[in-house]
């Protein structure tokens, strides 16, 4: 995938793996190269910090388990200092809550034992959305208000009663979307495809986790939510002000 420039020169995109099992590591290596991806790999949790800061990647796909640092200190370390997407490998599925919630911050996650196919469709998947993201229109930025929520999409903040919230890539992205189509009811499929950007593979409980997540940051009451409402059966929504 090349499309970023520098001085008239067409760059690859760059991914940075970090995974302790070098054959597992060599063959997801092998796969990006030959989608055209500039690929590095680390192999314990102190290289990859240190590789974060030398290579600057894009996207780091991270093993959840490392010996010296584990996925969950690196990814809050690299997070503090470098803009990039994160797709965590677990090996169990009840990690998946962990992964995607405030303590990890993950963009993206797959679970042992996955496909090359599926990896690399969840890389360009989470790489397409990123740039969507830098390249948000102007009427796409201008700040958004939901009784004493405040959203502001140039800055990336989101804001209640005048205080910041930190909140993950994917649940800023998925509050956004929410936010700006307000009152319209989107399915969890829509939802994946939309704002995660698969196009086949995905799972739509990571929309559901998402939504839990964000309700805990930013409703009075998550168990009642008044403003990321479900709708049964359906899908989710951001309720207008007025509709009460």
């Amino acid at each position: 995938m090349v499309d970023e420039y520098e001085g008239g020169i067409v760059m690859p995109k760059k991914i940075l793996i970090v995974d302790d099992e070098k054959t597992i590591s060599d063959i997801i290596k092998f796969n990006l190269t030959k989608e055209g991806y500039e690929v590095d790999t680390a192999y314990d949790g102190e290289e990859a910090v240190k590789k974060v800061d030398e290579f600057n990647p894009d996207l780091m796909i991270l093993d959840l388990m490392l010996p010296k640092k584990d996925g969950l200190e690196v990814a809050r370390e690299v997070r503090q200092s470098h803009d990039l997407s994160i797709i965590m490998v677990t090996a169990k599925a009840a990690e998946i809550d962990k992964v995607l919630g405030l303590e990890m911050g993950a963009d993206d996650y797959v679970t042992k034992p996955f496909s090359n196919r599926e990896l690399v469709a969840r890389v360009k998947a989470n790489l397409r959305r990123r740039e969507i993201t830098q390249k948000s229109k102007p009427d796409e930025n201008a700040n958004i208000t939901i009784g004493n929520l405040v959203i502001m999409p140039e800055a990336y903040i989101v804001e209640k009663a005048g205080t910041n919230i930190e909140l993950t890539h994917r649940e800023f992205e998925l509050l956004r979307y929410l936010a700006q189509h307000m009152g319209q009811v989107m399915t969890r499929e829509h939802l994946l495809q939309t704002v995660w950007g698969y196009d086949y593979f995905g799972d739509v409980r990571t929309v559901d986790v998402t939504v839990r997540r964000l309700r805990e940051k930013i409703e009075d009451n998550p168990s009642t939510p008044s403003i990321l409402v479900t709708r049964r059966g359906v899908g989710y929504y951001v309720k207008s002000p007025t509709d009460e």
